[in-house]
Formats: structure tokens, C-alpha cells, sequence
């Protein structure tokens, strides 16, 4: 077995309660795995800094003035959790062989990078850290998430259940996950259809060590909304059904309103027509916000706008050369 140059990527956004503790378990974590002889002893860990608009990006420039295994990206404006990944794998995958991507709370386990690895260099590609139960969490989170998925998978997603965005990449993965262009992201959706082989290792996620939870109800909701219309077209094509079983169901109440005339009972409901007024009503609209979901994302997607811009990357190695042709995916 042959070491490779290892890299973790951590997106971070208002990070500033979190870091420190962070940044000491993930150096001890990477001289572990050095002095295994597991990874090469230039392997970095690399924070990416999301636009935050606390003492992060200070934080992130002390580590890695006081120690160089310390790296830190910065983007120009906060562009969302799934581009700051992005941005990150971006920058170093030119020079790792090995990336493993994770958040900054410490929820994902550390020590999971240990099988993750062995699992490399057994040949996979890429791996998914896997959460092993969601006792943790409340009824309605693990009901909803259940459901969520359940639905991506009807819906023809290939996604890894309970599996966020703790993962392993090799350098030819995300090499290719760079081919995708587009600016709606859903790197849970995405990876999947990459190919190559891949494993799982599962893991006990635990709490948020400190701070709080950047991903509240709201953004957790526009974050399913997100995947689903990445990923499919059955909620359009679902209208196109919906709209047929409305025609079936009008030819049978005007053959039902034609006998009633027939036979003279000619006074119409005003509940019924209330009703049918409504329902039409509303399904219309919500047909139309379906249809405008995916309309807006063509918008989005024909401006050909950059996901992320790379403000500044430290690196004492490596540097960063802004305008030097191996980095022009950085301004994608």
C-alpha cells in the first residue's frame, strides 16, 4: 500500500464557537494517521470560510500562520454550504490524492476516517460515512427524514440514506465531480451518480459541540425543495397526471350533469360548485409554483454566473496564483 497526500476540507460558516476544538481534534486525528503511515506527512486540513460574518476567517489565519497542516479558503460572499464544498475540494484537488469532506460541529466522528481509508485503499473511489441510527434526534426530524428519503428514492434519486456530506473522495471522483456544471448543487445526489466504486462506514453521530445549528427548520426545508428539483422531473411530470385524472373526472360530471338535465334535476349545488371552484383554484396555483421551481432554476442556470469566487487561499506549500489556468475551476 502506497500512502497518498490527504486533505480534510471543512466548510465553515460562523464557525468561531467550534473552531478551536475543531481544529486541535482534527491535527491530532492527522498525525495519527501520518504516523500510521496511513497518509503522506504533507496532507493538510483545509477550512473553508463561507462568508462568515464572525471571527472565523481570523481564526482560520492564525492556525495557519502558527502552524502550516492548517489551510484556510475564503470566498468573497456566503454562497451556501454545498458551494463552499465545493470550493474547497476545488482548490486542493491538484494536490491531494485523498479528500474527505465533513462539517465543523464535530457531529460526523472523526475516528470513522480510519475505515474510511482502509476502504481506499481496498479500491473504492468513494466512500459515505453513514449515520448507524437517529435515536438522537426528535420524532418529527427522524419522521421527516425517513420520509424524505423514501420519496428521493421514488422519485428516482440516487442518494444514500442518512448519509450527509461526510464523505471520502478520491482525486479522479472529484475530478469528475467538477465536470458538473451546474449552479443549483445537491452534492448528496450528484456523488452518487458519479459512478466508480464506492463503500459505506457507519458511524454514531453525536451532538453539535458548540454553537448553533446553521441549518434551522426553514432552511432545512428549502434544502429538500433543493434536492428534489436537482435531481427529478417527476414533480412536473406528476402535474401532467394530476391534470389528466381533472379531465377524466370533468367528462364524468358533465355525463353526470347531462342525466340530471335529462331527468330535470337541473338545480346546481352551491357547495359543489364552491368546492370545485376551490380546488381547481388551488391546484392551479400549486401546479404553477411547481412549474416556476423548475423555470427559476433554468433562469439561474442560463446566466452561467460563478458558483463560488475564491477570495483568498492560504497555503505557505502550495500558494494560490489568481488567473493561473489550473485554477480557473476556482472561479467557476
Amino acid at each position: 500500500m502506497k500512502a497518498g497526500s490527504f486533505y480534510f476540507v471543512i466548510p465553515c460558516y460562523n464557525e468561531e464557537a467550534v473552531l478551536p476544538e475543531t481544529s486541535a481534534r482534527l491535527k491530532v486525528k492527522l498525525r495519527q494517521l501520518i504516523d500510521e503511515g496511513l497518509i503522506k506527512e504533507e496532507s493538510r486540513i483545509v477550512f473553508v470560510d463561507d462568508g462568515s460574518k464572525d471571527a472565523t476567517w481570523d481564526m482560520i489565519t492564525k492556525l495557519h500562520d502558527e502552524d502550516s497542516v492548517f489551510s484556510g479558503v475564503r470566498l468573497s460572499h456566503n454562497r451556501g454550504h454545498q458551494n463552499a464544498l465545493l470550493a474547497g475540494l476545488t482548490a486542493v484537488v491538484k494536490y491531494a490524492d485523498i479528500m474527505v469532506t465533513m462539517d465543523a460541529d464535530l457531529q460526523d466522528d472523526i475516528e470513522a476516517v480510519d475505515e474510511m481509508l482502509k476502504k481506499y485503499y481496498e479500491g473504492c473511489d468513494i466512500v459515505y460515512g453513514v449515520r448507524n441510527d437517529r435515536s438522537t434526534d426528535t420524532a418529527f426530524k427522524r419522521g421527516t427524514a425517513r420520509g424524505y428519503y423514501g420519496m428521493m428514492k421514488m422519485m428516482g434519486a440516487d442518494i444514500v440514506p442518512d448519509h450527509a456530506d461526510f464523505r471520502l473522495m478520491s482525486r479522479r471522483s472529484v475530478r469528475a465531480l467538477l465536470n458538473y456544471s451546474e449552479v443549483n448543487l445537491f452534492l448528496r445526489g450528484i456523488v452518487p451518480a458519479l459512478g466508480f466504486r464506492t463503500d459505506v462506514v457507519y458511524y454514531e453521530r453525536g451532538e453539535r459541540f458548540a454553537g448553533e445549528s446553521k441549518y434551522p427548520l426553514r432552511k432545512m426545508i428549502a434544502f429538500a425543495l433543493q434536492g428534489i428539483t436537482s435531481m427529478s422531473t417527476t414533480p412536473i411530470q406528476c402535474i401532467t397526471f394530476l391534470g389528466i385524472f381533472i379531465f377524466v373526472i370533468s367528462i364524468i360530471m358533465l355525463i353526470y350533469s347531462f342525466i340530471r338535465h335529462m331527468i330535470g334535476a337541473t338545480i346546481v349545488g352551491w357547495t359543489t360548485l364552491m368546492i370545485s371552484v376551490w380546488a381547481i383554484g388551488g391546484l392551479i396555483l400549486l401546479s404553477l409554483g411547481v412549474i416556476g421551481e423548475y423555470i427559476g432554476k433554468i433562469y439561474m442556470e442560463t446566466k452561467h454566473r460563478p458558483r463560488f469566487i475564491i477570495e483568498e487561499f492560504l497555503d505557505r506549500e502550495h500558494g494560490y496564483v489568481f488567473g493561473d489556468d489550473d485554477n480557473d475551476e476556482a472561479d467557476r
